[in-house]
């Protein structure tokens, strides 16, 4: 119960990290919103952790809407009366604009990947600042720590963006009691469903732990971040990637 009394917005929250998040964070105690564009599987997971006893509900959010944001906040403050932690999960991969003009791609990746955390962390943040307390994590890559020769040079840029908001976010916000932190995991899951086997086969030689990433493994790495444990870390960076960084 390492977040017992605590109230969580984790967006993206539907499938894959974020699902992982949302699923850890209840069984830890926390009251969560989980935010996503995707209805259906959002609210069969919000259904099924009630049914187990957790106090859980969905929102649809489009993280690139301001207006969704002060939406969301208004929902979470009526349904749970605070906010303790924003999990900024949500995002897109390059192959999620394929068809896009190079230019649409960029605006479209940089929307969803960096935008949405500067709206995030502002609302997240006015309601953390009156509280006098408050955990913001922001869910970056190692992708937005090296280059790398394949994908959109906005996926990378617009990581970059988060690695480096959150350290602005973390001095401005630090003397005012909320602290933000950002996770950089590696690779996950998704890349066994590539269209290229090879792809995966030569990003793992790279990996010196020589496999993909579990999604529990960056959940439990959310759950310092968001929890007590973490009280005098901000502005920091974990990195979750098999040790690909370290090479």
């Amino acid at each position: 119960m390492r977040l017992k009394g605590k109230v969580a917005i984790v967006t993206g929250g539907a499938h894959g990290l974020g699902e992982a998040d949302v699923r850890l964070f209840a069984r830890e105690g926390a009251k969560v919103v989980i935010a996503d564009i995707l209805v259906d599987e959002g609210q069969a997971l919000a259904r099924s952790l009630r049914e187990a006893g957790h106090e859980v509900v969905f929102a649809t959010v489009d993280v690139t809407s301001d207006d969704d944001w002060r939406s969301l906040m208004e929902l979470t403050i009526k349904t749970y009366s605070n906010l303790d932690i924003l999990v900024n999960n949500a995002g897109i991969s390059a192959g999620a604009v394929e068809g896009l003009s190079e230019i649409e791609g960029w605006h479209r990746l940089m929307a969803v990947n960096s935008t949405s955390i500067f709206l995030g962390s502002r609302r997240a943040a006015d309601i953390m600042v009156n509280a006098g307390r408050g955990s913001i994590v922001n869910i970056s890559s190692i992708m937005g720590m090296v280059g790398h020769t394949t994908g959109h040079l906005a996926y990378y840029a617009a990581k970059a963006s988060v690695r480096n908001q959150t350290k602005a976010l973390a001095v401005r916000l630090g003397p005012l009691g909320v602290r933000v932190n950002s996770i950089h995991p590696g690779f996950f899951p998704a890349m066994k469903n590539t269209k290229s086997s090879n792809l995966l086969s030569e990003v793992l030689k790279d990996v010196p732990m020589g496999r993909v990433g579990d999604p529990l493994e960056v959940a439990y790495g959310a759950l310092f971040l968001a929890s007590d444990e973490s009280s005098f870390m901000t502005g920091a960076e974990l990195v979750i990637d098999g040790g690909y960084t370290a090479k």
